[in-house]
């Protein structure tokens, strides 16, 4: 079973918004850092958000910071990442990745993250 849930992408024009959401799996194992991945094609993978469950920290990468906004609903288990303004270059695969971290500082854009679900495509047309 894939740990990590992934929906919300789609097709939208340049400046339109989508909303992702991660959701763990039962089988999940405890986490408490979730960040936000895409891959565009014949690109390396970028990680783009990252949150620490435990106190809400985020960290975002320069390429999306100021228009995607990663938030958690800790009762449902639910991490979203909000997007807006979106522009073709926002054109990728996107995935979730969860790991367990002993401190929140830890929860950063350079962290291997061991668990992660299946992508979804989001298309953003000029």
């Amino acid at each position: 079973q894939v740990p990590l849930v992934v929906s919300g992408g789609g097709s939208v024009q340049a400046g339109g918004s989508l909303r992702l959401s991660c959701v763990a799996s039962g089988d999940t194992p405890s986490t408490n850092c979730v960040g936000w991945f895409r891959r565009a094609p014949g690109k390396e993978r970028e990680a783009v958000a990252t949150i620490a469950s435990d106190d809400g920290t985020t960290t975002y990468s320069d390429s999306v910071k100021g228009r995607f906004t990663i938030s958690q609903d800790k009762s449902k288990k639910i991490v979203y990442l909000q997007m807006n303004a979106l522009k073709p270059a926002d054109t990728a695969e996107y995935y979730c990745a969860a790991d367990r971290v002993r401190a929140t500082w830890s929860c950063t854009l350079g962290r291997m993250f061991g668990y992660w679900g299946l992508g979804t495509q989001v298309t953003v047309s000029s």
